[in-house]
């Protein structure tokens, strides 16, 4: 949710050689994006893990001899290292005690706690005089990761005639009779913002019946059993007690054969994350908790149901018009806690997706899905 600010600052900066320090695992975020000059690796793990660790960083930034730095995050450690770096600009917060390692110190309005985080970044820009330059998300792909994701998506699709073209102005979207439908049940940080899996089971097999066509279930290495999970839940519903009237047209027989025979193809694990951007940038709608795809999804400006719970609907919410919430308020949520801290046997737990039903889930993506046929 940072990448408005970048582009911002090229907008204000437009000569300027601009670096970006990011830890690896979010660098493909980044990729291809023509506002950034440079990334340099926050290595939080291995050679700038905390101690030791940050005077190492801090002397790689001095190295660069940077003019400015401009911090997103509010971390205390964020100021120590720019300041220990010999940055003589440093635009933060202050926030965390570190008012006096900053130069200047941008004071946090309190009304920016309770704005979407993509504001409250865009405060830091307006509390140092910069130009602003809107809310809008970027994330770059390239021509080859697009042709890539054809590739793939036709291995996927094979028995089905797939051509990749344009739809919206959006670039190589799918125009099979069988929309390509990815789902997102994972998310990092805990259970707590995640839909029951059972229930993306269920859904993915009323939308592959529905739709005829496969599922495609997303998620990193650590939503690879989940993924596994929710691929033999899927397969285990028969269809017939579990459709509403509005889906219930199951396969005939010519279209069963289009498939191998599974509802879902899991891909959790088995993508790298630019591998994931470009597959959702094919996806005719998207499936998702509360996570860092659901971002992706937003930038690509993708189709998507977004099942929110435990976290913060106003500072975290997709931001796009192709995103729609499904959320029900209940007195405990926002939590934003790891995993409900209610426990198992309450008739109360984890309500705030025990109210969110498969039917309700179902409806919003016949509506997205039937909008665009």
């Amino acid at each position: 949710m940072t990448t408005p600010i970048i582009r911002a600052i090229r907008k204000n900066y437009p000569h300027a050689h601009i670096t970006l320090l990011a830890k690896p695992w979010v660098i493909p975020v980044f990729d291809n994006n023509p506002y950034i000059d440079d990334i340099m690796f926050y290595e939080n793990s291995t050679r700038h893990t905390k101690g030791f660790g940050t005077l190492r960083l801090a002397r790689d930034i001095r190295k660069k001899k940077f003019d400015m730095a401009i911090l997103m995050q509010n971390a205390f450690e964020a100021a120590l290292i720019t300041f220990l770096g010999g940055v003589p600009v440093r635009i933060g917060y202050n926030t965390d005690g570190r008012t006096l390692l900053l130069n200047p110190s941008i004071k946090l309005d309190k009304r920016l706690k309770k704005v979407h985080l993509i504001d409250y970044y865009r405060g830091i820009l307006k509390g140092a005089g910069l130009v602003d330059d809107g809310r809008k998300l970027d994330l770059f792909i390239s021509d080859k990761d697009r042709k890539d994701a054809d590739d793939i998506i036709a291995s996927l699709y094979k028995n089905i005639d797939w051509q990749p073209t344009c739809r919206d102005a959006r670039p190589c979207v799918s125009t099979i009779s069988s929309p390509i439908i990815g789902i997102n049940p994972g998310a990092t940080g805990g259970t707590a913002k995640r839909w029951f899996p059972q229930r993306y089971a269920e859904l993915a097999n009323r939308l592959a019946q529905r739709f005829n066509t496969k599922i495609l279930i997303f998620g990193g290495q650590a939503d690879k059993e989940l993924g596994e999970q929710i691929k033999e839940l899927a397969q285990s519903f028969n269809g017939s007690s579990q459709t509403s009237n509005s889906s219930s047209n199951n396969l005939n027989d010519k279209q069963k054969s289009q498939f191998d025979g599974s509802v879902c193809v899991n891909l959790a694990g088995k993508t790298t994350l630019r591998q994931a951007f470009t597959l959702i940038e094919k996806c005719d709608l998207f499936i998702t908790n509360d996570s860092g795809l659901m971002h992706a999804a937003a930038a690509l400006e993708t189709r998507q149901i977004a099942i929110i719970g435990s976290t913060d609907h106003i500072a975290t919410a997709p931001s796009s018009p192709n995103s729609v919430i499904i959320r029900v308020p209940v007195s405990c949520s926002p939590c934003l806690k790891v995993d409900c801290p209610k426990k198992e046997s309450y008739l109360d737990y984890h309500t705030c997706m025990d109210k969110i039903s498969v039917d309700m889930v179902m409806e919003k993506c016949e509506s997205v899905l039937e909008s665009i046929s």
